[in-house]
């Protein structure tokens, strides 16, 4: 069995530059895809999949109805970066980080060249994807929703999903879940156009072009400060940039506007987090949101600025501080 956590390291190295096109995505794609669209299946992001991967994702992220391109691609980047030579600690190899004995009953001739090469991402993803419908057919009584239970089965066993009727209650396999879940809405082309306001998308090209800023607690991004910034001080700079003026520290920030829920945030929320989810008060961290799930945000000490995912067990809640953001959102927001 392939564990989604063996590769943290991959993700390290690839992550920025999926991520700027990741961005990229969100704010252009309407739907389309080059090469055109399986039936039933939903279209990539353009760009968030490697070129030289994207149709066999899409072609084989549609071969059962259990998944879908989007949580193909989540997987195989969460497994290896889209490094098709990684191997890691537990001997897991490939694009798709299959271990030797799960590929000896797994892996399957995908280009059709008669042999089933682990490291050549023309058998592996298309193993993948054969592996995942394998397992869905496997959990597909169990109660619940069965993409849920098939990513379950893919990092506990089958068999733990079938005793426990769901996803079973182990922490490792709920955050999994819950990650390639998130994840794949990355990699999904949105359903119709995100359009921030003129003044979000300032201040997210403001804090994009501080990318690789190291932090600062209590930066404000002075000259005296090097211009750097801590998270507070970024999301604020970023704003001031566009004419808008925000609290200093994130849980007054948090108070600046109304509040969308997780499934309407747009590219230039704020989002927030606390060590107490029932508390404001608690916030300790803030980041820009820029779609797909991701945020730009000055972290910690040690750190610099740069993309992460927003989903977390922390995560508190978001604030639009636009005036024509606002406007869109529900008055019961």
């Amino acid at each position: 069995m392939r564990k989604a956590w063996i590769v943290g390291g991959a993700l390290v190295a690839g992550g920025l530059s999926f991520v700027m096109v990741l961005v990229v995505a969100v704010y252009l794609v309407a739907g389309n895809l080059a090469g055109g669209m399986a039936a039933g299946g939903r279209a990539l992001a353009k760009g968030a999949v490697p070129a030289a991967y994207q149709q066999l994702v899409q072609k084989w992220g549609n071969l059962c109805p259990a998944l879908t391109p989007a949580l193909l691609a989540a997987q195989l980047y969460q497994e290896s970066g889209w490094n098709p030579t990684v191997v890691s600690p537990a001997d897991a190899k490939g694009i798709a980080q299959f271990i030797p004995s799960t590929w000896a009953t797994h892996g399957i001739d995908g280009n059709g060249d008669g042999k089933r090469d682990i490291w050549d991402p023309n058998d592996a993803i298309p193993s993948a994807a054969s592996y995942d419908c394998e397992l869905a057919k496997y959990v597909k009584d169990v109660p619940g929703n069965v993409s849920d239970n098939m990513l379950a089965a893919y990092n506990a066993g089958a068999y733990r999903v079938i005793q426990a009727g769901g996803v079973p209650g182990i922490s490792e396999t709920q955050n999994y879940v819950r990650r390639i879940n998130s994840l794949a809405e990355s990699f999904a082309a949105p359903p119709s156009r995100l359009d921030p306001t003129r003044q979000a998308a300032g201040a997210i090209d403001f804090a994009q072009r501080k990318l690789g800023t190291p932090y600062l607690w209590g930066g404000e991004g002075t000259a005296a400060q090097d211009g750097r910034f801590d998270c507070s001080g970024l999301t604020q700079a970023a704003y001031a940039s566009v004419g808008i003026k925000l609290p200093r520290v994130a849980n007054d920030q948090y108070n600046a506007g109304p509040h969308p829920s997780r499934g309407q945030l747009l590219p230039g929320d704020l989002v927030f987090f606390s060590h107490d989810p029932t508390d404001s008060r608690a916030i300790h961290h803030v980041g820009i949101y820029v779609g797909g799930g991701y945020m730009i945000d000055a972290p910690r000490t040690g750190a610099v600025i740069r993309f992460d995912p927003i989903d977390g067990a922390d995560y508190f809640g978001a604030t639009r501080v636009t005036e024509d953001g606002a406007k869109a959102l529900p008055t019961t927001v």
